[in-house]
């Protein structure tokens, strides 16, 4: 192992990895201590990812996609269970006349550009009959957007948990359309390149922990309730909600993966994003097993250099 320090990505939503603290305990017999930063979303996260600032962090299906067209040096080292879709949603004042998605032309609604909201956006206009030119597209952080729609300066916001339920129990926001049958793709544990190719077996310990930890919240979401109550400093019915409808543990990845392709393809179909770079990187992408305390998991690598785990 090359490095004594291990920096964690992590978003506002919180990490319950952090909290219980496994990976400090796992690496703190081998002299490596981990250092967590806070961003607000996962373009963010990548970004610091880009220059330097974060080995390793957990986004959705979009930010890497965006981030890897940007040239951002980084692989995928695991994938968390898929989500039902219930934590992320298009929300509309409760009073507001948008009662389907078709009624979104020409209104103003606020996203996270470059982020699973994103995605989930522009699936939702097609199923409403529209492009994404016949809206008033807003990219704000979560914060932002909340203030924004909260004082009614917007007619409709793209977000996810705690964001979209704090919203919808303190301003009885009206839920549009969740992701479901959308964005469910789950999350991914993003590393950057450089750090993962030198670290491997730090990378292998990390993995196991965040799963382990994963595991116990799948079983105990009260306790994790408890557990992250105090640090999100949110009412407990509105955590329960959204504790509720999250997933937790690590899946396998196989280049087989069809939600995750569905992703990266659409995005260069539609060309938002160069898609010369995207048929070069399938072609270039490794798959690598990784044995883990439940399962196999999978660790996609954009080199021509071989297999690192």
């Amino acid at each position: 192992m090359k490095t004594k320090v291990v920096r964690m990505g992590y978003q506002s939503s919180g990490d319950i990895v952090r909290l219980k603290g496994l990976i400090e305990k796992r690496l703190k017999p081998l002299g490596i201590s981990v250092e967590w930063a806070q961003f607000a979303a996962g373009p963010q996260l990548m970004e610091a990812m880009n220059v330097g600032r974060v080995d390793i962090g957990s986004v959705g299906e979009t930010p890497p996609i965006f981030a890897q067209a940007a040239g951002t040096s980084l692989v995928y080292v695991a994938s968390n269970k898929p989500s039902t879709g219930k934590s992320s949603g298009i929300l509309v004042q409760k009073d507001s006349p948008i009662r389907t998605l078709a009624d979104l032309k020409g209104r103003k609604v606020v996203f996270q550009k470059g982020s699973a909201s994103h995605y989930l956006l522009i699936k939702a206009l097609e199923e409403g009959g529209l492009k994404y030119s016949d809206i008033q597209a807003i990219s704000l952080p979560p914060s932002e957007a909340r203030d924004a729609f909260i004082q009614g300066k917007i007619d409709a916001w793209v977000t996810w948990d705690p964001f979209l339920a704090v919203a919808q129990k303190k301003a009885n926001a009206r839920l549009l359309r969740d992701a479901s049958g959308i964005s469910t793709q789950g999350r991914y544990y993003m590393a950057a390149r450089k750090f993962a190719t030198e670290n491997p077996k730090l990378v292998r310990l990390v993995l196991e922990e965040i799963d382990n930890t994963g595991q116990w919240g799948e079983k105990n979401r009260s306790e994790v309730v408890k557990l992250t109550i105090p640090h999100l400093k949110i009412d407990e019915d509105i955590l329960t909600t959204m504790i509720e409808r999250r997933t937790y543990g690590l899946r396998p990845i196989t280049p087989e993966i069809g939600l995750w392709r569905d992703v990266d393809w659409y995005w260069t179909k539609t060309r938002y994003l160069d898609c010369s770079y995207f048929i070069n990187f399938s072609y270039r992408t490794l798959a690598v097993s990784c044995s883990l305390s439940s399962g196999n998991y999978v660790a996609f690598f954009g080199s021509e250099n071989g297999c690192y785990f």
